[in-house]
């Protein structure tokens, strides 16, 4: 097998008997215990649990925004733990796009150029990125707002420009933290529907984690997290007829 079958082989996402621990001897908390999850590519995974069920830890490992104690993280075959600092900040900006609660735009930078910050930081030009991100802004509803500033959008438009600026380097995973939390009901579920939609149209992977109950609806695969580790882990099922609403 050649090296790019292989690689189309790896699962988007393999967490292998992950602990992570913050602070030390008696002062210590175990977020994640011995955790391990396997996501295909192409699939959406929503991932619950009440607050400090290790939800943000979990994400935290797997956007390689922080190595764990104990255990192997790898993201479409690489090994996270063995990248640098650096080299693990460039592999985040060219396959891995973070959707977060507060949207976590850049306020004096305009519509265009908060999409494009990943491909901008990568060495690339606003020329050479203006096409994809219109094009992104255009099939997320918010085309025509490139030259605006993001102070001037609602919060459904400032979270759709936030999956923009995920989706614009045409990564392999998506990571959301609670993308939904500020949002209205009737946006939240915009939001869901488009996840829903993108991970079937581009094969992309997302992993959501969230307390929204009406997640589940949309997903491919529901896992609960409990005290660090996976309580229920629902598997993969087809998509249920509310999530083509």
């Amino acid at each position: 097998m050649d090296a790019t079958r292989t690689a189309a082989a790896e699962p988007a996402v393999s967490v292998e008997a992950v602990d992570v621990v913050y602070g030390t001897g008696g002062a210590s908390v175990r977020a994640l215990r011995g955790l391990w999850l396997e996501v295909p590519r192409a699939q959406f995974v929503v991932v619950r649990g009440k607050s400090g069920s290790g939800k943000t830890s979990l994400l935290h490992v797997v956007a390689g925004l922080r190595r764990p104690s104990a255990g192997r993280v790898t993201v479409g075959g690489t090994a996270l733990h063995a990248l640098s600092e650096g080299e693990s900040a460039r592999f985040r900006r060219r396959h891995v796009g973070l959707v977060y609660q507060f949207f976590n735009l850049v306020p004096t930078l305009s519509v265009e150029h908060n999409v494009a910050l990943p491909l901008l930081l990568d060495g690339g030009s606003i020329a050479s990125a203006r096409g994809r991100v219109e094009a992104l802004l255009d099939r997320l509803g918010v085309g025509g707002h490139g030259a605006r500033s993001t102070c001037e959008l609602s919060g459904g438009q400032m979270q759709r420009v936030a999956i923009a600026r995920a989706l614009v380097a045409q990564p392999l995973l998506v990571l959301a933290d609670e993308p939904t939390g500020n949002l209205d009901s009737d946006t939240g579920r915009a939001v869901l529907a488009l996840f829903r939609e993108l991970c079937d149209e581009r094969g992309t992977t997302f992993v959501m984690m969230t307390h929204d109950a009406e997640a589940a609806a949309f997903a491919d695969r529901v896992v609960v997290l409990r005290d660090g580790a996976i309580a229920e882990d629902g598997g993969a099922r087809s998509r249920p007829a509310a999530a083509s609403a």
